[in-house]
């Protein structure tokens, strides 16, 4: 693992004891970013700002980047999400280095969800529904989420599924919103001229709270190249490998052989740094970074 700032603080995050929201706002605060912890319930959002200091002033951020920073209970959670977390940062350092302003970073708090909880007990459904009454609602929300271990960039197909039984005004206008921000990622890779880009559905992700608050965002996501090819054939050509990525007993049930290893090792004890391939690190940095140039 890379010792270079952040990730000299991943070890320290992946401990089973660890404090997370402890060890991110103390790296943030190192790092001398400008940061508020916003606390909705008994949950708390990171958001973060280039500057020490810094409050929305001026210009508002035209984009938001986000990953959640919690993780299952027994789960060293270093794919997901600890990554996304860390490689967001290194972005982070790297746009303000550049004099980039337009961006906020949230880090969210309760992706995961318990037995028998749905998406609105999602820590990033009752953000949506906070954000719905700021200016921030006009941002362009991506969201970053198990981007450690692979070479390929999934820009994630899930959210039309979510909302294909939506419908009225509001529906449609997220959706058109919603392929807006699958065509700035496109247009984003292209740029780059990344070589392995894949747009298939995903696992739920903060995608599901913040689409059923009505507020468009997009899913990236990665996996190793063999994954990817196989779970493209997969979608071609058996149905049932959508439910096995959306439903929770399916994945338990005989269709869990369906999804990749790398997300059947997630959210579980397999999810450890041994996994993560951090040489392919940069493509995701470099993506994020691009993605607020724009």
């Amino acid at each position: 693992m890379q010792e270079k700032a952040p990730y000299h603080r991943f070890k320290d995050f992946l401990d089973p004891q660890a404090d997370r929201f402890r060890i991110l706002a103390s790296l943030l605060e190192e790092l001398e970013f400008g940061f508020s912890a916003i606390v909705l319930g008994n949950l708390r959002h990171f958001f973060v700002l280039p500057y020490r200091g810094q409050r929305f002033s001026g210009e508002p951020p035209s984009i938001v980047l986000v990953a959640h920073y919690d993780r299952v209970k027994g789960s060293p959670g270093a794919n997901d999400n600890s990554a996304a977390v860390f490689m967001l940062l290194e972005a982070a350092v790297q746009m303000r280095e550049e004099g980039l302003r337009n961006w906020l970073i949230i880090f969210t708090d309760k992706e995961e969800l318990g037995p028998g909880e749905g998406i609105r007990e999602q820590g990033s459904y009752g953000l949506a529904m906070s954000l719905q009454e700021t200016f921030l609602k006009e941002c362009r929300y991506y969201i970053f989420d198990a981007c450690g271990t692979g070479d390929t960039l999934i820009i994630s197909t899930m959210a039309d599924h979510l909302m294909k039984h939506e419908t009225g005004q509001g529906a449609a206008r997220t959706r058109q919103q919603v392929k807006g921000l699958r065509d700035g990622a496109l247009k984003t890779a292209r740029k780059l001229m990344m070589d392995r880009v894949l747009l298939v559905p995903t696992p739920f992700s903060d995608d599901a709270g913040f689409l059923r608050a009505g507020l468009a965002a997009q899913t990236i996501t990665v996996l190793p190249s063999v994954e990817a090819a196989t779970l493209a054939s997969n979608l071609r050509n058996k149905p049932e490998c959508i439910d096995a990525l959306i439903s929770r007993e399916a994945q338990a049930a005989s269709r869990k052989f369906l999804i990749p290893e790398t997300w059947r090792s997630l959210n579980g004890p397999a999810d450890g740094a041994h996994r993560l391939t951090p040489k392919h690190y940069n493509r995701v940095v470099k993506f994020a970074c691009e993605l607020c140039r724009n």
